[in-house]
């Protein structure tokens, strides 16, 4: 089974982690996204519980006409106190957290949050289950938490060292996993492939925001 993990399109709100509608641009990157992906006979599509994700998952699939089921384990990881805040007054009031998170030297929870590795415990058996299923061609729209979380355990990298990865996925950016019956094993195909936002700079993340949680 080919699995293409995808990061939502951009939402409408700079705050962190609220559960908030697509932006117009968001609407934009995931009707591109659609586009891309309809030669790949998307049979299944699945996403997070929160807007952005399954605002992302419909705008796509008007183009692949697919089921679509919304899984709960598939959320953002949860910020704790940071949720709701700008980037400024994270920067002022977790200021400690942020040094010491830097240092990947553990797999730090947010205040009163998640860590990767919680992420990965709710997300993985989730992951695990769609592969199982009987599809060949299978869209995830998750988050970038999620992605990193879940790339860097497959990869039997340090959990601590979940932020090193892709330090800015592309909104709808495409992540390809495959998964072999045979072993119940996942590769690695690609990583945040953002090639139909390429010819719309407006859209990249790097005119929307400095830096990610």
């Amino acid at each position: 089974m080919n699995i293409y993990l995808i990061r939502h399109g951009r939402q409408c709100s700079r705050l962190c982690n609220v559960n908030v509608d697509l932006s117009e641009e968001g609407f934009r990157q995931a009707a591109l996204l659609g586009e891309r992906l309809v030669k790949r006979n998307i049979d299944m599509v699945y996403s997070s519980d929160y807007l952005r994700a399954v605002q992302t998952a419909q705008a796509a699939n008007l183009y692949w006409n697919a089921e679509h089921e919304v899984m709960e384990e598939l959320r953002e990881i949860d910020f704790g106190d940071m949720t709701g805040l700008s980037d400024g007054e994270i920067a002022e009031r977790f200021a400690d957290f942020k040094r010491e998170q830097a240092k990947m030297e553990r797999d730090l929870p947010y205040p009163n949050g998640e860590c990767a590795g919680d992420v990965v415990r709710r997300a993985y058996p989730a992951l695990l289950e769609i592969a199982r299923r009987p599809h060949h061609d299978v869209a995830v729209v998750t988050h970038g938490g999620v992605i990193r979380s879940l790339v860097v355990y497959l990869l039997g990298v340090d959990l601590a060292r979940w932020r090193q990865i892709g330090k800015n996925l592309e909104n709808t950016g495409i992540t390809e996993l495959r998964y072999d019956p045979e072993n119940g094993r996942f590769t690695v195909e690609r990583f945040n492939d953002y090639a139909h936002l390429e010819g719309h700079p407006e859209l990249l993340r790097e005119k929307w925001i400095r830096a990610e949680n």
